[in-house]
C-alpha cells in the first residue's frame, strides 16, 4: 500500500497577503507619523534576488531585498522582493521597511542622504546598505507580529553560481569599440580616444537592494 505524505496545514495567510497586511496596517501609518507617505503603487512578494551572491573584500555579501522602480514594470507598479532564504518575521520586517524607504523616497536616491533621513525616521540604524531595526523599532515590530502572527514561509536554502565578471560594450558613432566592467563604468563614461566625446553604452543600475555584509 502507498503511503502519501501528509497534506501541509492550510494557513489563513499566504506570504504576499501577510507582507501586505504588514505594510498597510502597521508600516504605511509608521511612515505618515514620520511625514513620509509610501505611494500607493507598490507590489510585495517573495522571490529570488536577480543577483545572488556578491563579495566584497572576499566577504560574500547576501541580497535580502529588492526594490524595482515603477518604471521596470509594464503595468507602473513599484516591486519589492524579500528573498526566499529569509524566513525570520522581524528580520523580514525591517529588510521591508528598508525596501519601502526606497520606494518612498525613489530608487534614484540610492542610499544617499535624503534615503538616510527616511531610514531614520523611521527606527532603522546601521550602515544604510544594510540597515537593522533599532530598539524603539524593534519594540514596535515584536508587537505587529504578536497581532498578525509570524511571516507565513519556511526557509528555502539555495545554492548560488558565482557570476564571472561581465564586460560591457562601450562604442563611438566613428566605430571604435572597447569593453569595460561596471566598477569602472559607475565611476565615469568613457571618451572616444580620437576626440569624439563620451561613448555610448548598455549599463544601467536597474535596483537597489538590501544586503548583509
Amino acid at each position: 500500500m502507498l503511503l502519501l505524505p501528509a497534506p501541509i496545514e492550510a494557513t489563513t495567510a499566504n506570504r504576499e497577503s501577510w507582507l501586505n497586511l504588514i505594510a498597510d496596517k502597521h508600516i504605511r501609518p509608521l511612515f505618515a507619523s514620520k511625514g513620509y507617505t509610501i505611494p500607493a503603487n507598490v507590489r510585495l512578494s517573495c522571490s529570488l534576488a536577480s543577483g545572488g551572491i556578491h563579495t566584497k573584500k572576499h566577504q560574500k555579501r547576501f541580497t535580502l531585498g529588492e526594490c524595482y522602480p515603477a518604471s521596470m514594470s509594464s503595468d507602473n507598479t513599484i516591486q519589492i522582493m524579500i528573498v526566499p532564504s529569509l524566513a525570520d518575521s522581524a528580520r523580514v520586517i525591517d529588510v521591508l521597511i528598508h525596501e519601502l524607504c526606497h520606494a518612498t523616497v525613489g530608487n534614484g536616491e540610492g542610499h544617499n542622504k535624503v534615503f538616510g533621513a527616511c531610514a531614520r525616521a523611521v527606527g532603522l540604524e546601521g550602515k544604510l546598505t544594510s540597515t537593522k531595526a533599532g530598539e524603539w523599532l524593534k519594540a514596535l515590530i515584536t508587537q505587529w507580529i504578536e497581532s498578525e502572527g509570524d511571516y507565513p514561509h519556511a526557509k528555502l536554502t539555495t545554492r548560488y553560481t558565482k557570476q564571472t565578471t561581465r564586460l560591457h560594450k562601450c562604442d563611438c558613432a566613428c566605430g571604435y569599440t572597447m569593453r569595460i566592467s561596471s566598477k569602472w563604468l559607475k565611476i565615469a563614461t568613457p571618451r572616444c580616444p580620437l576626440g569624439h566625446g563620451d561613448m555610448a553604452h548598455d549599463f544601467k543600475p536597474e535596483y537597489d537592494y538590501e544586503g548583509d555584509e
